[in-house]
């Protein structure tokens, strides 16, 4: 109400304004109709007519009305130069600056609330840069300065700092029209002041900051590089650190365009992804699927033939009737078929096939210098050092280990050592206790599960899958615990003790509020320790802390992944702030290519669509918002959702649970995220990756014919959905009443 009433009382101003014809005052013609009384007035009281004068301009000004360039013009008249230019100088900010805020009053939230997804890039851009943008246009009076306080009024910009600006910025065209003023009489029209000499002195004027900050880049950039010696010649246009996904696309990259590039490794090519996370993680969750098939064979009509019968601990106090089939196969083969999918990957990502795209491979462990100069600790014990224009840092992540008192004396693996710790077992883990109830702790708790391992899984938090919706967390402990997973939320791990050959872990149960309830410690017993409580970016040993680099658990950048210095950039897990391969190639290319061609353009890294996948069985995929992440962020939705038990295909394969759930705007069909679970749910995702990229609706995915009967369909079926939705019930009504005319019936 009250910003109706605020529309309503401008509204009123405005009309009155036209209605009484007092734009005719704010014409040239009218100026110097009216010259004589305006005079007379000013010398019979001078201050009282300045400050009705200045009010007339602040009213004139925050109304947006037409006539403050024929009011400057008054006012050197009236006032001189020096009068005239304080006045109006002030009484223009001013009045800006209540245009600006009525604006933010009266249209900010909506506007931000129907399109801030995609204002989100300029909200960025004025929150870091708004006043130089906001005086780059004030120099240049082409652009319509009303138009600037209303649309300055629907980004972040500090009220304080737009006036401020406004006040410097509008500051030369105004002397320009004041001095003008002085000579009214000489004036035939509003067009005789901006003369195209001096049109143009305002625009080179207005593109004065945008030089002069390329000026500060330049100063600011010696600042940095001062008490370092640029090279005269360099050995190579580009350096890269680290040969997982971030490294190999970038070194690929910059081959492809004939650029002299080094790539260093320290361990083995392909990074974490090929040798301890991706690969062999999705090879032993195929094995462990397969072990759960056959257990589940009458599921799919088939006898269970090839299993073996193992009945329970033959104890009083369980039933010998109880028996549980488990098929027969030897674990350390299992493994070795992990080991034989990483090599057989292998050549995807090693140093023959980079050689032949024109990449210099180096093993061994690098080291920045100074921004040009990396020295390398070469593996068979030399020492090189390469000069070089730019270098990139891709040195990854490793697993996050919890400092828990006596973690070192039990033993522990991580998602990086177990794949050769448990290549050595002959059986699988009877006891695995998994800390973490993240993507890697839930994927290989069920893993292990299914291959007979008793796992219990203890989480810090009330859920698993944390950042997923509560329906999705929930869906995810119920597939855990129907694989054998005993789940212990609310846990928090207090201490490790060893007494001989046994090993417990000490938890301590949390309440609601996450305190510790240490009157209720609650001790297991196990064989292995999984840490699997996430990853931390590796940062030391690589020079930084020497340059003055800036690490906040990751490498500090900007928008285009530079760091401190200018020619050095980070890409993947060690910049953050997403921990997937496929983030990391697709920042390989914004830091290739800004690294090489940076002089000329430079690009902003684009985040806008970032898709990820818990290969847990049903799988959890997302791309954009859930609703839990919506709500956070006050952003308004729609629920469209399809649940796969309605699936041909997904019955006949016996994996009817799950669901496709997209948000959308209200009303719209613009997506603005999606979350499946079920199986290949990473692979159905990609439909709406794609679509969201380039803004294709769910009209667009309904009006695309899916091959019957596959997977794919779901993604038609929920856009059909949200169509049933949206389907306009008044016209339909009338389509009904004309199908009635038509059979005769009225």
């Amino acid at each position: 109400m009250k910003k109706l009433a605020l529309i309503a009382a401008f509204a009123a101003l405005v009309f009155g304004f036209f209605a009484f014809d007092l734009h005719q005052l704010l014409t040239l013609e009218g100026l110097k109709a009216g010259w004589a009384d305006f005079e007379t007035q000013r010398a019979a009281e001078p201050i009282l007519t300045a400050g009705l004068f200045l009010l007339a301009y602040v009213l004139v000004t925050a109304l947006s009305l037409p006539g403050a360039a024929v009011m400057t013009l008054a006012a050197g008249a009236l006032f001189g130069l020096s009068w005239g230019t304080l006045i109006v100088s002030f009484a223009s900010s001013i009045g800006a600056t209540l245009a600006f805020l009525a604006s933010r009053y009266v249209l900010r939230d909506s506007v931000q609330a129907r399109f801030g997804d995609r204002l989100q890039a300029i909200n960025e851009g004025m929150r870091k840069d708004g006043a130089f943008y906001l005086f780059t246009l004030r120099l240049v009076p082409v652009f319509p300065f009303f138009l600037i306080n209303l649309l300055m009024g629907l980004t972040p910009i500090k009220a304080v700092t737009f006036y401020l600006v406004s006040q410097v910025g509008m500051f030369a065209g105004t002397i320009v029209y004041v001095n003008a003023g002085t000579q009214l009489a000489q004036l035939d029209s509003l067009s005789g002041i901006l003369s195209p000499s001096l049109l143009l002195s305002f625009a080179l004027l207005g593109v004065f900051p945008l030089i002069a900050r390329k000026i500060l880049a330049v100063i600011k950039a010696q600042r940095v590089y001062q008490g370092y010696e640029r090279p005269k010649q360099f050995d190579r246009n580009l350096v890269v650190i680290g040969a997982g996904a971030g490294g190999l696309v970038t070194a690929y990259i910059a081959a492809a365009v004939k650029a002299k590039v080094t790539l260093i490794e320290a361990n083995k090519m392909g990074g974490d992804c090929l040798n301890y996370g991706c690969v062999p993680s999705k090879a032993l969750i195929k094995s462990a699927k397969v072990v759960h098939q056959m257990q589940h064979a009458d599921h799919f009509g088939l006898e269970k033939s090839g299993l073996e019968k193992s009945g329970l601990e033959k104890s009083e106090s369980k039933a010998s009737n109880l028996e549980k089939q488990k098929p027969t196969f030897s674990f350390r083969k299992v493994m070795a078929r992990v080991h034989e999918v990483i090599k057989a990957i292998e050549p995807h990502d090693s140093v023959e096939r980079y050689t032949k795209l024109g990449v210099e491979v180096i093993q061994g462990y690098a080291r920045v210098v100074d921004p040009w100069t990396v020295e390398i600790q070469l593996s068979d014990g030399g020492t090189q050092r390469l000069t070089t224009r730019s270098i990139v840092l891709a040195t990854g992540a490793r697993p996050a280990v919890p400092p828990i008192p006596g973690l070192e004396e039990v033993g522990y693996v991580t998602s990086d050592t177990l794949w050769d710790t448990f290549a050595e077992l002959d059986q699988v883990p009877k006891r695995l206790v998994v800390l973490g109830g993240g993507p890697i702790g839930c994927e290989l708790s069920q893993s292990f599960a299914r291959l007979g391992s008793e796992v219990i899984q203890v989480e810090r938090g009330s859920r698993v899958l944390a950042r997923e919706d509560e329906e999705v967390s929930e869906l995810a402990a119920d597939a855990l615990i129907e694989s054998g997973v005993q789940l212990m939320t609310n846990h928090q791990a207090i201490r490790c003790e060893r007494d001989g050959d046994t090993k417990r872990l000490i938890l301590a149960p949390l309440d609601a509020n996450g305190t510790v309830l240490s009157d209720a410690e609650v001790s297991i017993e196990f064989d292995q320790l999984l840490c699997a409580t996430g990853r931390v970016a590796r940062l030391d040993g690589y020079g930084l802390e020497n340059l003055g680099i800036e690490t906040q658990h990751t490498i500090v950048t900007n928008e285009y992944l530079e760091t401190l210095y200018p020619n050095i950039y980070a890409a993947g897990d060690v910049a953050g702030p997403y921990q997937f391969t496929h983030t990391a190639a697709h920042q390989a290319w914004y830091a290739a290519v800004n690294a090489l061609f940076g002089q000329f353009k430079k690009f902003k890294v684009d985040y806008r669509v970032i898709p990820a996948t818990t290969f847990l069985d049903p799988e959890v995929a997302r791309v954009g918002l859930n609703e839990q992440e919506a709500k956070a962020q006050g952003i308004a939705y729609e629920v469209s959702r399809y649940p796969l038990d309605d699936l041909d295909r997904a019955i006949t394969d016996g994996a009817a649970h799950g669901f496709v759930k997209v948000l959308t705007e209200p009303g719209k069909d613009r997506i603005l995220g999606v979350t499946i679970v079920g199986e290949h749910g990473g692979d159905l995702l990609a439909e709406f990756v794609l679509a969201m990229k380039h803004g294709l609706g769910l009209n667009k995915i309904l009006g695309t014919i899916h091959a019957y009967p596959t997977w794919a369909e779901a993604n038609k079926y929920v856009a059909g959905e949200w169509k049933r939705a949206h389907a306009p019930q008044q016209l339909l009504r009338w389509v009904e009443k004309y199908h009635n005319w038509r059979r005769g019936h009225g």
